[in-house]
């Protein structure tokens, strides 16, 4: 399946505003599935766009506006070609124990610890436990936390912000992608599952079945020993197959947010978002 995306943030300021510093993650480097077929970072106000990999391999853009501007314009085009997930079987019966091989461990260990919005606290793991218990295999036991939150946690959104805490989420049984994600790497850390956060699109269809196609979307991502990284999206219950569009991969939001920036100014500051995921012919 080949998917276009189209992504425009515009910042409307009530004053000029000056020396705006911008982080950006929304260029796409090819994963296992996924292949960049093109990829397009367009800035209004014009400036220099410094672009170079983080601690995570993702492809990140910065750049500075020190003159006065009252708006400011984002824009991305990708294009990427996706192929069919395919989870062997030696993947599904990939045990914890397996985790101790040194060069998995060398993967994984970062996406067992805690992070600035997910923490492994005790009610956090007691659910964890009772939710895996009886289950021996990481696949199944991922597919059942991804269950749970699913079926637990109401999609609510302006209920929580960028800012809300996975364990906040998890006590109110409300929030958005994010929250659905922080929650199951909560609950997966807790119990020794090696998870990530997974932040781009979702190629919704002709039939506009599934949640969080109207903006950036976020899932966890497992990693399987015999299978490597695998997608699991709580928020609608399901694999995060040929209609997701990765663009980065980090420990929770705080390392991917699409756009992460700071101004000198006012704080009167209004923002709209435009997403577009289409299906291109093959």
């Amino acid at each position: 399946m080949k998917l276009a995306v189209s992504h425009r943030t515009t910042f409307f300021y009530g004053m000029p505003v000056t020396d705006s510093v911008n982080t950006l993650h929304l260029e796409p480097r090819t994963f296992p599935y996924q292949r960049t077929l093109s990829a397009l970072i367009r800035i209004i106000p014009a400036t220099r766009v410094r672009r170079f990999t983080d601690l995570f391999q993702n492809i990140t853009h910065h750049f500075e506006l020190a003159t006065p501007h009252t708006k400011l314009e984002v824009e991305s085009k990708i294009r990427v070609h996706n192929l069919p997930l395919d989870v062997s079987q030696a993947a599904r019966v990939s045990q914890k124990e397996e985790y101790n091989d040194p060069s998995i461990r060398e993967v994984t260990w970062l996406f067992l610890q805690e992070s600035r919005w997910v923490s492994k606290s005790p009610a956090v793991w007691r659910q964890a436990v009772d939710i895996t218990h009886g289950i021996p295999h990481l696949f199944g036991q991922a597919t059942a936390l991804m269950e749970w939150v699913h079926r637990e946690i109401s999609y609510e959104p302006g209920f929580t912000d960028v800012n809300t805490h996975a364990d906040e989420a998890f006590l109110q049984r409300k929030g958005v992608c994010q929250d659905f994600t922080h929650i199951m790497l909560s609950l997966c850390r807790s119990v020794g599952i090696a998870a990530r956060y997974a932040s781009g699109y979702l190629y919704n269809g002709p039939r506009d079945t599934l949640v969080g196609a109207q903006a950036s979307h976020a899932w966890c991502e497992v990693y399987l020993p015999s299978g490597g990284w695998i997608g699991f999206d709580p928020t609608n219950n399901t694999l995060a197959d040929e209609r997701y569009v990765k663009v980065a991969v980090g420990r929770d939001y705080e390392d991917v947010a699409p756009i992460r920036g700071s101004y000198n100014g006012t704080g009167h500051c209004r923002m709209e978002v435009h997403v577009l995921v289409e299906k291109l012919p093959m």
